[in-house]
């Protein structure tokens, strides 16, 4: 962990100002420094974080690159199927079309 320099003398001579007693006041200084020194991050511990965050965001804009050429792949193979069911729906009502209008030609 980090060290933290706390004074503490100055904070226990706070503590006797504002009425503790010197024990109770060297205690609660004491206690603070091991608090604060168990509790900081180094400066390797804070960059080694930032790194794995770094790489972890690295990773999912590549999945999310990938991701998205499947889709637009996707929506190519979509568009492709679409149109070619529209262009034989419209030959399929054109050839009925035609059919109908040359039986009613017969027909007069």
């Amino acid at each position: 962990m980090a060290t933290f320099i706390l004074d503490t003398l100055a904070y226990s001579e706070t503590l006797k100002a504002g009425g503790f007693s010197e024990q109770q006041a060297a205690t609660q200084a004491r206690a603070l420094a091991e608090i604060l020194d168990r509790q900081m991050a180094t400066k390797a511990e804070v960059a080694e974080h930032e790194n794995n965050l770094q790489h972890a965001i690295e990773v999912l804009r590549l999945e999310l690159k990938r991701d998205l050429a499947e889709t637009n792949t996707r929506i190519a193979e979509t568009k492709a199927d679409l149109t070619r069911w529209v262009i034989g729906v419209g030959f399929l009502q054109t050839t009925i079309i035609i059919g109908v209008l040359l039986k009613v030609a017969k027909l007069v």
